[in-house]
């Protein structure tokens, strides 16, 4: 038996899919935590290692495919997403992840990004967010908080960071996400829902650059801080957070407004979530705010929202056996002609 069909019929676990290439990310990267996920739940997917790829463009995180023990490309800055478009229309058979960083993704790569959304590829979008770019040591990115210092802005940035989910939303996503880094559970349980989502998955991961933006997301990982500024998202359930669960979100309108559950405050008046609501989702996407200026929201952690659409690659294929069945295989000179032609005398 070769060695392809013997990894297919005996059980994967996390070390098929590690290499033995160094991995060469700074000590305490958050990188780390994500990889580690992925390794976990990659074989509880039930597909051959041989169909897995993954492909990146260019930063920290787009080392990820040498250290996956699987087919992929360390491809070029921005076009990860164009390049794993290509394949997946080539061969849609293949469970395809895209790696991306929040400067790789959202700058140089942002067309590609949200042309791949619109399209609904089915592929998942991983995109590591460290609101900084590390691997070229330490400028503001398309993510970073008004006014940040960093070494392309010594006296503070004043560019409006993008907002990558409300982004994914306006270019009609069919699955948009958000987990961390810090949060192994919530991170694996968003990996497999990314996975199990028919189309184009969008997961952004906060993700901690310990060398040049440490702490940029301590306060929704931090015990001390995470439950009463994360807002987990649950299908079907009351948005309530809190250390005690005391906490809760209800709509003013289209306003979404804290109230205090141990305060009279009652439960039935709750938000629920409901991941089909697509308004609703633009709403959530949007509790974004500063989460050190008072009277600020709880930042959302979980599925915003999931719908059922074609998939470019479906469509495709279905258009190409349509064609064939009603005239035949076409001619490649007859297509370069086109339809406008005209003779000169």
């Amino acid at each position: 038996m070769s060695d392809t069909a013997t990894h297919t019929a005996a059980a994967l676990t996390s070390k098929d899919f590690a290499t033995d290439q160094e991995v060469r990310w700074c000590p305490g990267c958050g990188d780390y935590s994500i990889l580690a996920q992925v390794q976990k739940v990659m074989p509880t997917l039930g597909i051959p290692k041989e169909n897995f790829v993954i492909i990146s463009g260019i930063g920290c995180s787009s080392r990820f495919p040498y250290y996956m023990n699987t087919y992929g490309m360390h491809s070029i800055h921005g076009r990860a997403t164009a390049i794993a478009s290509g394949l997946k229309a080539a061969r849609p058979e293949l469970s395809v992840w895209i790696v991306t960083g929040d400067g790789d993704c959202l700058s140089i790569g942002g067309n590609h990004t949200i042309h791949l959304l619109r399209r609904n590829f089915d592929v998942n979008v991983m995109l590591f967010n460290n609101q900084i770019y590390g691997l070229t040591k330490g400028q503001y990115s398309p993510t970073s908080e008004e006014h940040k210092v960093t070494k392309s802005t010594p006296m503070g940035s004043i560019d409006h960071p993008f907002n990558p989910l409300a982004l994914a939303m306006g270019a009609d996503a069919s699955f948009v996400a958000r987990s961390m880094d810090r949060d192994p559970k919530h991170l694996q349980a968003m990996l497999l829902r990314s996975h199990a989502h028919k189309g184009a998955s969008f997961l952004e991961i906060y993700q901690n650059c310990n060398i040049f933006n440490d702490g940029a997301f301590e306060v929704f990982t931090e015990k001390n801080s995470k439950p009463d500024e994360a807002l987990f998202l649950e299908q079907g359930k009351p948005l309530i957070f809190g250390a005690s669960q005391n906490k809760g979100i209800k709509l003013d309108g289209f306003k979404p407004v804290v109230v205090d559950l141990s305060e009279g405050a009652s439960a039935d008046e709750l938000w629920v979530h409901d991941e089909k609501d697509f308004f609703k989702a633009q709403i959530l996407t949007r509790m974004f705010n500063n989460p050190y200026l008072p009277d600020h929201l709880p930042r959302p952690f979980g599925v915003f929202y999931e719908t059922e659409r074609a998939c470019y690659e479906d469509v495709l294929a279905m258009q190409i056996e349509e064609t064939i069945a009603q005239k035949g295989k076409g001619s490649l000179d007859k297509l370069l002609r086109g339809n406008e032609t005209w003779t000169i005398s």
